[in-house]
């Protein structure tokens, strides 16, 4: 690919490593191409900032009363583009900063916040969408990960919504020994967080045959664990280890209503497993129902139904899913 001017980028995240999450992958991929392409880029992220744990979700760090390191992070970077990745710390010292300088930037929108909270508390969607009108509103471009999304978002009058998709790394998710595992067949494998806004629960309490793994950790995990013990449960897997786990399932479960994209399940078609989920935002965009996945609100008979499917049409998908293509998208749509 070709460059026609080599530009400064700083990418302001709360969500960066050790996390492990869609979010996180994608922002280093991104960077990693973006790089790749002869840009430099400044990831202003809590490594080396004070931070403290959010609450119930204490591997998320948060780097509270940020603004003076954010601003001095920008200043001697000197960006010609800045990009918002998180409502957060220090997505919001960012955007202070900028706004009050009146410095165009743009955000995206990973993750549907108001759904998120309304699983664990009493807090009304409408509050939350508000809170996020107001922080999107000042970006000369939101990006979000798929049409379905843009238009939940437009139909709760955000503006400026440009598209900026996904990719995988079929290098590292590719097909493989399904007598890595051990199990009874057929092996249906979940991948993310274990809480509660997942609805993890729901694939667990299936009465189907075979092994339920569940690659993860998370908030309920100790809970769901004592009360399904009849599922195996790993913890969170990496890299290739987390490759071979996939390949060597026979269905991928996404029982989450709550996800924006659902970055695992192109891991999973890349691995050829078909991926059996609620027709949902996210899926609907990610599944070709009957081809490399089945939809249904009855997660049981998604899962019988993408077990009938050709591991192959999935694989074939993933292959057309490249980062380079989803960070030109991004390169396109920065201010």
């Amino acid at each position: 690919m070709s460059v026609s001017r080599s530009r400064r980028i700083a990418i302001v995240t709360d969500a960066w490593l050790p996390q492990t999450n869609g979010v996180v992958t994608t922002l280093r991929r991104t960077i990693e191409c973006l790089v790749a392409l002869g840009h430099s880029v400044l990831p202003v992220t809590p490594e080396g900032l004070r931070t403290v744990p959010c609450p119930t979700y204490p591997e998320i760090r948060l780097s509270l009363f940020a603004r003076r390191a954010v601003a001095r992070a920008l200043e001697r970077f000197q960006p010609d583009s800045v990009h918002i990745a998180t409502e957060a710390p220090l997505g919001f010292a960012a955007r202070s900063i900028l706004a009050a300088h009146g410095q165009r930037f743009t955000t995206s929108y990973h993750t549907q916040f108001p759904q998120y909270l309304r699983a664990r508390y009493p807090v009304p969607t409408a509050w939350s969408y508000a809170a996020l009108r107001w922080f999107h509103g000042a970006a000369g471009r939101t990006m979000v990960n798929t049409p379905r999304v843009r238009d939940e978002l437009a139909a709760q009058g955000f503006r400026n919504l440009v598209l900026w998709g996904r990719g995988v790394d079929t290098e590292l998710f590719a097909p493989g020994p399904k007598d890595f595992l051990d199990l009874p067949r057929p092996v249906m494998a979940y991948a993310g967080r274990v809480a509660v806004e997942k609805s993890v629960e729901d694939f667990l309490a299936l009465q189907l045959p075979g092994t339920k793994l569940v690659i993860g950790d998370g908030p309920a995990l100790a809970d769901l664990r004592a009360r399904y013990p009849q599922a195996v449960f790993v913890g969170y897997r990496y890299g290739e280890d987390l490759a071979r786990h996939l390949a060597a399932a026979d269905v991928f479960v996404f029982p989450s209503r709550t996800d924006t994209f659902g970055l695992v399940m192109l891991e999973a078609m890349a691995c050829g497993l078909p991926v059996a989920a609620y027709p949902v935002t996210g899926p609907v965009d990610v599944v070709e129902d009957g081809v490399t996945g089945a939809l249904d609100e009855d997660l049981g008979t998604a899962v019988q139904r993408a077990l009938q499917l050709d591991p192959a049409r999935c694989r074939a998908h993933a292959l057309t899913q490249g980062w380079d293509k989803a960070t030109q998208q991004f390169l396109g749509n920065l201010q």
